[in-house]
């Protein structure tokens, strides 16, 4: 399984719901970044992802987007698929 790593923050219900998507997707381990206490994370999330909202989510080396984003791949069956995809 392709490792999943997201940026969030305290206090964030998206965060909260993405977690949950994942985990019911079968994904055992998320590599948590948390950017309201690191700035330099806030700035690396940034660059990789061109966004300033979180989560943000990485799939391998695939940003996958905010909560919303992860859902829709998810109903349109692709989350499986990327998160057992080879790299």
């Amino acid at each position: 399984m392709n490792p999943v790593t997201m940026y969030t923050g305290a206090f964030c219900p998206y965060c909260t719901m993405a977690k949950r998507l994942l985990a019911a997707a079968g994904v055992g381990e998320i590599q948590e970044i948390r950017v309201d206490q690191n700035p330099a994370a806030f700035d690396e999330m940034q660059q990789r992802s061109g966004q300033r909202s979180i989560p943000q989510i990485f799939i391998g080396d695939t940003h996958v987007g905010g909560f919303t984003d992860l859902y829709a791949l998810q109903q349109r069956g692709e989350l499986s698929v990327l998160l057992n995809s080879q790299p």
